[in-house]
């Protein structure tokens, strides 16, 4: 006994257009992708994980401390744009015209555009009103830096003066004797003091431009100022000698500075940048699971 059938085909269901982007999934990971970022990041600046202010103990250096937030924001990263991606992959309306294989490559684009999406809309939020906080922490690291290599590179005008003013500084009165200012000893080049006070900023500007202070300048700085402080030449001299290791070692200290930042500054550029990267490849993989499980 025969039997019939009937074959009826199904036409596949497409949505208002013929395009293969269905952006009303893309949208929906991507307010996803970048609502979930948000908390994170915030619950994350509450415990102090930041890149512009990660909270961490004074002796920790801070080479560590652009690794700890880095993996932060790797973390936050990468879980956001998985998380959109997921959610576009599922929601993605198939057309049934393509291979298995294909058809995870236009679920993988998918969840690349959800990245592409949420780190646009994340850049134009850290520029805007929200990411005020971050741009004035920004500056101001960036006016500590410029000033750490203005006076590691010598331009350290400013910076002169205390060491002036170490320099000139009145002799302490013997014990026992009257609190009044004593006139300065009949020893050294008494000058204006006001001259006296310049010439020996010169001085030591130049001194930190060339790294080192002639015997003859150091013998000169000794006379103005046992001249105008009532000290001794012995004793000028050694104030001379303390103060000049003082600001050979501010200038060191600055050098050193600049140069970490420096460092960091690039680490976490980096770190930031490979972030990004490793997010995309979540994106995409987590996008086809999302199909998978879809079709599934």
């Amino acid at each position: 006994m025969a039997v019939e059938t009937d074959i009826v085909a199904v036409a596949a269901p497409t949505g208002a257009s013929d395009s293969y982007v269905d952006w009303p999934a893309i949208f929906a990971g991507i307010v996803l992708a970048v609502a979930l970022g948000l908390v994170m990041l915030t619950f994350g600046s509450a415990i102090g994980l930041s890149m512009v202010n990660f909270s961490a103990a004074p002796d920790v250096s801070p080479v560590w401390v652009a690794i700890a937030a880095g993996t932060w924001l790797l973390w936050v990263e990468v879980s956001c744009a998985m998380a959109g991606g997921y959610l576009t992959g599922r929601m993605r309306r198939r057309m049934h015209d393509a291979t298995e294989h294909e058809s995870d490559v236009r679920d993988g684009a998918h969840g690349l555009l959800v990245w592409a999406g949420a780190t646009i809309v994340a850049v134009m939020v850290a520029l805007t009103g929200l990411g005020a906080a971050v741009n004035t922490a920004g500056s101001a690291a960036a006016t500590v830096t410029q000033a750490a290599s203005n006076v590691a590179e010598g331009g350290i005008d400013n910076a002169t003066a205390y060491f002036t003013d170490a320099l000139f500084r009145p002799a302490a009165p013997a014990a026992g004797a009257a609190a009044t200012p004593t006139p300065p000893a009949a020893v050294g080049t008494a000058v204006n003091i006001a001259d006296a006070r310049g010439e020996a900023g010169r001085i030591l500007a130049q001194s930190a431009a060339n790294g080192a202070v002639s015997d003859a300048d150091k013998a000169y700085l000794a006379q103005i100022v046992a001249g105008n402080t009532g000290l001794s030449q012995a004793d000028a001299q050694a104030r001379v000698d303390q103060v000049l290791a003082d600001a050979q070692a501010a200038k060191d200290k600055a050098a050193a500075v600049a140069e970490t930042t420096r460092k960091t500054s690039v680490l976490a550029a980096f770190l930031t940048a490979a972030s990004f990267l490793v997010a995309a490849a979540g994106a995409y993989w987590a996008a086809s699971m999302g199909g998978r499980h879809r079709d599934e």
